[in-house]
């Protein structure tokens, strides 16, 4: 087993969410105890075989690449043994939040997955909705996945998850990153006076941009190199997104009724819902 991403809330500075990322070798297993984590299973490239200690079982297809559309999932509640056995050659990501609230185990089909065609013009995108509060029932986390075509922005209008309801939630939230034919992103972060942070980076496959609160966006596919970005959110208040544009660019969503969906959306399998 390779452990490529290892990121705890402690790692990242912060208090919920996490993500490890792992690479199983054909009949490799892994074991973890989720202790006061709730985590959901996603594969990035391969399948595998699920089970807990409490003995619920689940064989998820998985797919070739993130490119290749959606994948079926397993939300896996605190307090459980993991072991997760690679039916093939396998990428994993184990999403996580700290969580207080046990829920039950659940296999999520790929044909339950919502996907949905956002944005239009060179703002097209693709969503997997594997782990919104609509979909999965869960204590904190929130989670989905995001393929831009090459050339386009996704994450735009910048947007905001902090200080929606009197300041009772900040969601801190955690980008993973592959790109296509292996080219550069580019993703932006940014605060306000009281809170400032400004950063814009270049991001490659297997990189990571965390954003503990602030304005957040555009993530830019530079042309020639599809960008994909897996989402992790948990924080302390409702699980929701309370998304909020920033003021300044929210005009860009009414620009979007007359233009067409980019044509080389979707990826892969995916169907929008």
């Amino acid at each position: 087993m390779t452990v490529i991403t290892d990121l705890t809330p402690q790692h990242a500075g912060w208090t919920y969410s996490g993500l490890r990322i792992i690479a199983l070798e054909p009949g490799e297993t892994y074991t973890t105890d989720t202790g006061d984590t709730e985590v959901i299973v996603v594969p990035l490239s391969g399948g595998c075989e699920v089970s807990t200690g409490a003995g619920d079982r689940a064989t998820l297809a998985g797919r070739a690449s993130v490119f290749d559309g959606p994948t079926d999932v397993v939300y896996v509640p605190i307090g459980t043994t993991l072991t997760i056995v690679a039916t093939g050659q396998l990428k994993l990501a184990i999403t996580s939040a700290r969580a207080t609230n046990p829920k039950p185990f659940r296999y999520v089909p790929v044909a339950a997955v919502p996907v949905e065609l956002r944005g239009a013009g060179n703002c097209s995108r693709q969503v997997h909705n594997f782990g919104v509060p609509d979909v999965l029932d869960a204590d904190r986390i929130i989670a989905c996945e995001v393929l831009t075509p090459g050339g386009n922005w996704s994450s735009y209008p910048p947007h905001k998850h902090d200080e929606e309801r009197d300041g009772e939630s900040v969601l801190e939230e955690i980008y993973y990153f592959e790109v296509a034919g292996g080219g550069p992103g580019y993703q932006r972060v940014y605060g306000t006076p009281e809170r400032p942070i400004d950063v814009t980076t270049e991001v490659r496959s297997g990189e990571i941009v965390l954003v503990p609160y602030g304005w957040h966006g555009p993530s830019m596919a530079a042309p020639g190199y599809d960008l994909y970005y897996l989402n992790v959110m948990a924080g302390p208040g409702a699980r929701a997104w309370l998304i909020r544009d920033d003021p300044e660019h929210a005009w860009i969503r009414g620009t979007w009724a007359d233009q067409e969906i980019d044509p080389r959306l979707p990826f892969g399998k995916g169907n929008p819902a």
